[in-house]
């Protein structure tokens, strides 16, 4: 194969001996393994792009004009993203439906009618661009492809889904369908419970079920319906469409209001739990003085009980005992005159 630092090309067949657009070089040489070639106006791409298939990982070709690709186009076993979008692609070559690694691929703006059934082993694929089309029917090969994320299919010719989108396609989580021709919401959109990103815009819808049951649900747009008023939905959801800022601007302040309403109440809760801890330290520390008391007392009774002499005084009693002790005395004095007066008077 062609290396980055010539331009490759093929031994034989059409478009072998054609080049590819200047400034190939210069852009594989980075070894990002990008190739951007969108707005080159080209007949047909050059095969000698088939050689690269060990170093292009992304390809654009957006408004290049081409009708085709070339028929060895699946030896870009390596690639991963496809942009070939606003070309005049009358159908999807085969040669793509072999790439094993496509995850992202861009085909919008073409003149595609439908998906061919090999289509099916893009079994990598996450995303999927096919607006702008003339889709009049859901591509049921898609039902066979359980591993796309986002599917674009906006400005196509759509009236309904098929009832099996919800099994066969439980990861998806972006789905585009605008400028469409429903005139009522599919319900098995109600049944996608993955689903994060809807778009509905300029439909024929006149009214909306509730989509409150769609949980996974983060933005909804319905502009330009002839719908009455938002649809319902949960609280997470934000709304694109006539009606939706006033709707959210009031579903914000009943959300505000009661935020501050649990805020109040886990206060109060709070402050009525302070309150019960600290009576519960006063009933703990009267408690604690009261049985300090009663070992006191205690302590006092095992004191008489131990006392060797068998005696024991409480303080008061003592201080009164003393107290009759002195009296006695003070009255045995009577008996017995003052000495120094009793000296005297022997020895005179």
């Amino acid at each position: 194969m062609g290396g980055c630092g010539s331009v490759p090309t093929v031994a034989s067949g059409e478009g072998a001996d054609e080049p590819l657009p200047e400034g190939v070089e210069e852009q594989l040489s980075s070894g990002d393994g990008i190739l951007e070639l969108s707005g080159h106006k080209m007949p047909r791409l050059p095969a000698s792009i088939c050689n690269l298939s060990e170093i292009l990982n992304k390809l654009y070709l957006s408004g290049t004009m081409i009708t085709e690709l070339p028929d060895d186009f699946y030896q870009l076993e390596n690639l991963r993203t496809l942009a070939l979008d606003a070309n005049k692609l009358p159908e999807l070559p085969e040669a793509l439906c072999s790439l094993p690694n496509l995850g992202r691929l861009y085909i919008g703006a073409n003149h595609l009618q439908g998906l061919p059934m090999s289509f099916a082993r893009l079994q990598s694929l996450r995303i999927l661009w096919i607006e702008r089309n003339f889709l009049y029917q859901f591509p049921r090969v898609l039902l066979s492809m359980p591993g796309l994320r986002c599917l674009q299919m906006g400005d196509n010719r759509l009236k309904g889904l098929p009832s099996e989108i919800a099994t066969a396609m439980p990861g998806l989580k972006g789905l585009w369908l605008y400028a469409n021709r429903f005139d009522r919401v599919p319900k098995v959109l109600l049944r996608l419970r993955g689903l994060e990103i809807l778009d509905l815009d300029k439909n024929r819808i006149t009214e909306f079920p509730d989509m409150s049951r769609m949980k996974g649900l983060r933005l909804l747009s319905y502009d330009h319906n002839p719908v009455k008023g938002p649809p319902k939905v949960a609280e997470t959801v934000t709304l694109v469409g006539e009606g939706a800022q006033e709707f959210m601007e009031e579903r914000e302040e009943q959300r505000k209001h009661s935020e501050e309403e649990e805020q109040e109440e886990r206060e109060r809760e709070q402050q009525e739990a302070e309150n019960k801890e600290a009576e519960g330290d006063e009933e703990e520390e009267e408690e604690g003085q009261e049985e300090e008391l009663y070992e006191e007392e205690e302590g006092e009774a095992e004191e008489r009980e131990e006392s060797p002499n068998g005696n024991y005084y409480p303080e008061s009693e003592e201080e009164d005992y003393y107290l009759e002790e002195e009296q006695d005395y003070m009255e045995d004095q009577e008996y017995y005159p003052d000495e120094g007066q009793y000296y005297n008077q022997w020895y005179k």
